[in-house]
């Protein structure tokens, strides 16, 4: 794995890591489009005013500006900041494209983003999200909020990484229950359950009495709502035997039950009911999800996200929304820090043309272009070293096959084409020879596929 930076949080990956990364991305992508979702790309920068909207981060975002800029130059804009989800900026993109989109709008959007955190594995200051949105005109229904759950899995069943679970919650529910019990500050309930794996059961209940107001009575409660979890519906029984019970609950109870009962039947044990997940943004309304890496969950949470109901609003519609977000970043991180997976070359090139002399290298140029005509990666030596040279250095860029031509005494060219790996040597045609499928380009192998 590459070592770490010079700016620590600002990964770089040397070209066999970016090969597993792009192979991540690109399976997401095949897999989002595959079920119907269209790309977008967002700028990097809003407005500050736009970003601090929602939620409590501002002392992780990243400012913008000019060096030189005048001391009377104003921005008509306003100061301007790096995103630090493609959330926010998603829902402005929807408000002034959307007398050109067609509802319900289907995107996901695969994306640099900055967060000024404290770096280690997981967290990095300059990472890639993928995220996927369905968002409605005025109305969505709840239907999305399964399907995304369905895709996700799909999505993350692609990738070399090892088993995961879904977890999901409703913040009805949650809040539902919290005014049944008393507490009517929900947002502030939430907040503090939402940091319960952090610091714990007895932390958490200290937290909400001391800064939510809770009693004794009221923090146990919370807390026992958020030690349910199961793989199937059987958590609305365990949810009434609490006792609690109003309409806000009941609406959050039965939304659960339909996204938890159709993952069991079509991903069992991919998808959980459990109560604890919070998420501590507050443009959450309903539906929110979390998910972790089984074995690994020490990690967090790799992939998150909800239901909000008016994130996007232009003051005369109300556009809202369900999504999911992927930290690409710091599944790729964990994926090669631990050998989940390694490219089989570090390199696209799957032929080098050796040269006979100098005098050879526009003939072998010709050759190359003949095999990049048919989507053969090819590199042409750029002297006429020794074969053995020429083959260690096809070797050392991890370049399976060294192309060699021959020129008789009656001006015919005879090719032949060697497996440097095998040491297999065969006559060749540019025209029509092609590597075995599984040498065209890099591919990525999970520890347990075998290397060819």
């Amino acid at each position: 794995m590459a070592r770490t930076t010079s700016l620590s949080g600002f990964p770089e990956w040397l070209p066999e890591e970016r090969i597993v990364e792009q192979n991540v991305m690109d399976s997401l992508r095949r897999t989002f489009e595959l079920h119907g979702f269209s790309s977008i790309e967002t700028r990097a920068v809003e407005t500050v005013e736009q970003l601090l909207r929602k939620g409590e981060i501002d002392k992780e975002v990243y400012g913008v500006s000019r060096l030189q800029q005048d001391a009377d130059e104003s921005n008509p804009e306003g100061a301007l900041a790096l995103h630090f989800d493609l959330t926010v900026p998603f829902a402005r993109y929807v408000v002034e494209n959307g007398g050109h989109l067609t509802f319900p709008f289907r995107r996901y959007q695969i994306q640099k983003v900055w967060r000024g955190e404290r770096p280690q594995e997981g967290r990095a200051r300059e990472f890639t999200q993928a995220d996927i949105d369905v968002v409605g005109d005025g109305t969505l229904t709840f239907r999305y909020d399964v399907e995304l759950a369905l895709v996700i899995v799909d999505a993350l069943s692609r990738l070399p990484i090892p088993p995961f679970v879904l977890r999901v919650n409703n913040r009805k529910l949650a809040e539902g229950f919290y005014r049944a019990v008393g507490l009517t500050d929900a947002p502030a309930v939430l907040r503090e359950i939402d940091k319960l794996e952090k610091i714990g059961a007895d932390a958490v209940s200290r937290n909400l009495q001391e800064h939510v107001g809770a009693t004794p009575e009221q923090a146990q409660a919370a807390l026992a709502l958020a030690a349910i979890r199961t793989e199937d519906t059987s958590f609305v029984e365990r949810v009434r035997e609490l006792g609690q019970s109003n309409e806000l609950l009941e609406e959050g109870l039965a939304e659960l039950a339909e996204v938890v009962g159709e993952a069991a039947r079509r991903a069992p044990g991919k998808v959980v009911a459990d109560l604890s997940i919070a998420r501590g943004l507050d443009y959450y309304t309903g539906t929110v999800y979390e998910t972790v890496l089984v074995g690994h969950e020490k990690l967090g949470s790799v992939c998150s996200g909800g239901r909000y109901e008016s994130l996007a609003s232009n003051g005369k519609k109300t556009y809202p929304g369900v999504g999911l977000s992927i930290g690409v970043t710091r599944l790729v991180t964990r994926i090669l820090s631990q050998s989940m997976a390694s490219a089989s070359r570090a390199v696209p090139s799957a032929v080098l043309v050796a040269l006979n002399d100098d005098a050879s290298w526009s003939a072998a140029q010709d050759v190359a272009t003949a095999l990049r005509a048919r989507g053969i990666a090819t590199e042409v030596a750029a002297t006429a070293q020794k074969f053995g040279k020429q083959i260690r250095y096809a070797e050392r860029r991890g370049i399976p096959f060294v192309w060699f031509s021959t020129v008789a005494e009656d001006g015919s060219v005879t090719h032949e084409v060697k497996d440097i790996r095998s040491g297999e040597q065969v006559a060749a045609d540019p025209a029509s020879w092609q590597p075995p499928a599984e040498d065209l380009r890099p591919t990525v192998l999970s520890a347990q596929q075998p290397r060819h």
